[in-house]
């Protein structure tokens, strides 16, 4: 199991399909977590804000790397917990509407007891931008 990673570490594992960034999934995030800020919720005031239309988010487009990030196929595993989160950057706002996808590449691989730790980069980015939305450093442990 950890050759097969390790012989992964400066690579990119993978791009996702583009998904569309929509007001119900904010809305939806904004009553989970009861951050209803008016650039998220508030579709009117927020056309005359400062990003001209309301915007997703930052810990929503964080929590997308869940779906979109590609991870590595791995061999002999039993299970692969997410481990935690390192470094995480919001470079540029998600406007709804707008389309995302995640981009990943192996940082680091290093045993541990019964398996494997692995950082990765995982870059949100969106449709006809220049920057990038998010880029974190995410840490998943695979078991064997």
């Amino acid at each position: 199991m950890i050759d097969q990673i390790e012989s992964l570490v400066g690579a990119e594992v993978g791009v996702s399909d583009w998904f569309e960034m929509t007001q119900d999934r904010v809305a939806q995030f904004a009553d989970a977590t009861n951050d209803h800020q008016w650039i998220h919720v508030d579709q009117a005031r927020a056309a005359d804000g400062p990003f001209g239309a309301t915007i997703a988010h930052g810990f929503l487009t964080l929590s997308m790397i869940v779906d979109l990030a590609p991870m590595p196929s791995v061999e002999g595993v039993a299970m692969a917990i997410n481990y935690g989160l390192d470094r995480v950057r919001f470079i540029s706002p998600v406007l709804v509407g707008s389309r995302i996808r995640a981009r990943t590449k192996i940082l680091e691989v290093s045993p541990i007891d019964g398996g494997v730790h692995m950082k990765s980069e995982v870059t949100i980015e969106i449709e006809n931008s220049d920057r990038p939305a998010c880029v974190a450093e995410t840490l998943t442990r695979y078991y064997g």
